[in-house]
């Protein structure tokens, strides 16, 4: 049953709400981790989900966007659900939205989901969800669900149209998933939305713990295919900690996702130092600077907004170090696609510019002009489609014999690092 766009937002639960009574409430079947944020929500669940699961827990994963299938946004016991089941678990609730959707209240695409989402996990059992919002908080469908823990991942600005002009705007609607009683695990903020975030934990009487202060990353260090961290938790010192993912902001990510676990163990003793080295060691995050080919080095990442494509560009710098590298971008027409160039110029020594199979993709002829504009005519190329692009980028990268070891990073959106991976062949992602 078509159900509009994902990107159609409204702000209300009234629908999705609606559909949990008739559906017997399964989100209050299980205690569930709430993750919200601008970056890094997916990278932070997926972390969580890995610790709860070395705990020998029933987990249960909801993300989004997804990479490349529907299905990896619903996840238990660390795999998405088989297309059967995917199927069944629309056809259980499907009654129940026609009953809705009947009153004139017509769910939309991503109210569908969620609703599939909590549907399962109840059915499974799990003995603890791990829910990413869609976009903002307050007025996300995942919010009809209230979090034990709730997480907020760095804030910056993205979905202006929709979550507010400014970062304190902005956190103002993550923070409504912060609910009475509950634990508020705040990464580190920009000062404005820091205000707004601990105003709402103490209005809400929730716990606070904010990332640099009651936990945080005591030290990080450079590792074969990752980096050795020291993290600071809410109960301990975790030390040697290695984590296969790059850049501060997955160890900032990683500070979080250990002190949301024990805010959800509860008690005094710190998590056994064996179970957090193993998890973190098991964790994956495809297409957030996933290697998906070496000679040349290929790094697909789904950074798309400034906050993310910075995070990102300062990990390929300090991870990588690529005599040159060169940029694939394909991005939406509707991001603020000058500012992400602009923070790519001085790091990207040439840029392929093309399209993704998005409907919202810019037109690669408009997203070369504005590329011209910024790193001038000579360091920008066009492809129009994002295979040709890819195959360009490493014959650019290939060609610079003089230079040792360049690189590309195909980056963007989302939708361009699931494209790239399903034309790379990288592995499906679970």
């Amino acid at each position: 049953m078509e159900r509009g766009v994902e990107w159609n937002f409204e702000p209300t639960l009234d629908r999705i709400a609606a559909l949990m009574d008739v559906l017997g409430s399964p989100q209050d079947a299980y205690p569930i981790v709430h993750v919200a944020g601008t970056n890094g929500k997916s990278s932070t669940t997926r972390m969580i989900e890995t610790l709860l699961r070395e705990r020998n827990l029933r987990v249960g994963r909801f993300t989004s966007p997804h990479l490349v299938s529907m299905r990896e946004r619903i996840s238990i016991d660390g795999l998405p659900l088989s297309e059967e089941r995917f199927t069944e678990v629309y056809l259980d609730i499907e009654p129940y939205l026609k009953m809705i959707d009947a009153q004139g209240r017509r769910l939309s695409f991503f109210e569908t989901l969620t609703a599939m989402a909590f549907a399962a996990f109840a059915d499974a059992p799990v003995d603890v969800a791990v829910i990413e919002t869609g976009m903002g908080g307050s007025f996300d469908a995942t919010n009809v669900a209230d979090g034990t823990v709730a997480v907020i991942t760095p804030i910056s600005l993205d979905h202006v149209d929709y979550l507010g002009p400014d970062v304190a705007t902005i956190a103002g609607e993550k923070a409504g998933i912060i609910k009475p009683g509950a634990t508020a695990v705040l990464a580190q903020q920009q000062l404005p939305a820091a205000e707004v975030l601990v105003r709402r934990a103490v209005e809400a009487g929730a716990t606070v713990a904010r990332e640099g202060l009651e936990f945080g990353v005591l030290g990080r260090e450079l590792a074969v295919g990752g980096q050795l961290l020291r993290l600071k938790g809410l109960k301990g010192v975790y030390e040697e900690v290695l984590l296969p993912l790059y850049g501060a902001h997955q160890a900032g990510n990683a500070a979080c996702a250990l002190a949301a676990v024990e805010a959800l163990t509860g008690g005094e003793e710190p998590l056994g130092i064996e179970l957090v080295r193993q998890a973190f060691l098991n964790v994956t995050s495809p297409g957030r600077l996933e290697v998906v080919r070496r000679g040349p080095t290929v790094l697909v990442d789904a950074a798309h907004n400034p906050g993310g494509v910075q995070a990102t560009l300062e990990a390929v710098h300090e991870s990588f170090g690529f005599g040159k590298l060169i940029g694939v971008v394909a991005m939406f027409a509707d991001k603020d696609v000058q500012g992400i160039l602009e923070l790519m110029e001085p790091m990207m020594d040439e840029i392929v510019v093309t399209r993704n199979s998005s409907p919202r993709s810019m037109e690669p002829d408009r997203l070369a002009a504005l590329a011209g504009e910024i790193f001038g005519a000579d360091r920008v190329r066009l492809a129009e489609r994002l295979d040709e692009a890819i195959d360009m980028g490493i014959g650019l990268a290939d060609e610079e014999g003089e230079f040792a070891g360049a690189g590309v990073l195909i980056t963007g959106s989302v939708v361009t690092a699931g494209d790239a991976r399903l034309l790379l062949k990288a592995e499906e992602a679970t």
